[in-house]
């Protein structure tokens, strides 16, 4: 995987599903300005956010559902309550656009999973945008929007498994040790150890709800022992890991 490549450790991590839906139901939506016959404006609400305000004196033009993982996803946790793009000019997400409208408004032989795969695509495509426009954000985006720390999240993403250290770390992002920690902590709001520790425990609670045993996956994210992963795994989300995978 390219060190480049911000969103393919996670995509991979967290099933991306977007599904057509009432406009009731939707978090995502194209509309139009009702004096404008091209589409304007995408809005993607990730945390439930109501659209009826920002679609006022609109018409929607397509409507569906995203889900990603919610709030166990970083990158979507990090998103802002409301997404917006302005549409016009957009030369990378007008051709989505085109072919999806297209598709939705003279539905033919599959067209349900056309529109599914479409829709998410342009979902990616937002996504990128976010990452280019997220170098203001003290997050995961943040951190993504920077090219020098990018390349050392991506590798934390990739191997969670590995011992990193700052020293390795810095190394991957080109920045001596203690400038990769200021920097990181600037951009991200946490300490790199924070944030690797957060992203092991994400994982090792979704490996749980699969059912693997605990000390495979204590094993897995580096902790010495089941009990070590108890302890840290209580702390962060209020139960034992085994009443996790007990559940599923």
């Amino acid at each position: 995987m390219s060190s480049l490549d911000r969103l393919s450790a996670l995509m991979e991590r967290f099933e991306l599903k977007v599904s057509p839906t009432s406009f009731e139901q939707a978090n995502f939506v194209i509309v139009h300005c009702k004096d404008n016959e091209w589409p304007k404006w995408l809005f993607l609400t990730p945390k439930g956010h109501k659209l009826d305000p920002v679609c006022d004196a609109t018409d929607v033009s397509f409507s569906a559902h995203v889900s990603w993982g919610g709030e166990s996803n970083p990158f979507f946790a990090a998103l802002n309550e409301l997404v917006k793009l302005e549409i016009d000019g957009d030369s990378d997400i007008r051709p989505l656009i085109e072919l999806l409208l297209t598709e939705y408004n003279a539905p033919r032989c599959g067209s349900s999973s056309v529109l599914s795969r479409l829709s998410e695509i342009l979902v990616v495509g937002l996504l990128r945008k976010q990452i280019q426009q997220g170098a203001t954000s003290i997050s995961l985006l943040g951190g993504l929007a920077d090219k020098r720390l990018s390349r050392a999240i991506v590798a934390v993403h990739d191997a969670p498994g590995k011992m990193w250290s700052n020293e390795e770390l810095a190394e991957i992002a080109g920045l001596s040790i203690s400038r990769f920690s200021e920097i990181f902590k600037d951009k991200v709001g946490e300490t790199p150890a924070a944030y690797i520790r957060k992203w092991r425990l994400t994982l090792a609670r979704q490996d749980l709800s699969r059912g693997d045993r605990v000390q495979e996956v204590a094993h897995r994210y580096c902790y010495n022992s089941p009990e070590a992963l108890n302890h840290a795994f209580k702390q962060a989300f209020g139960v034992n890991p085994s009443a996790i995978r007990n559940s599923a």
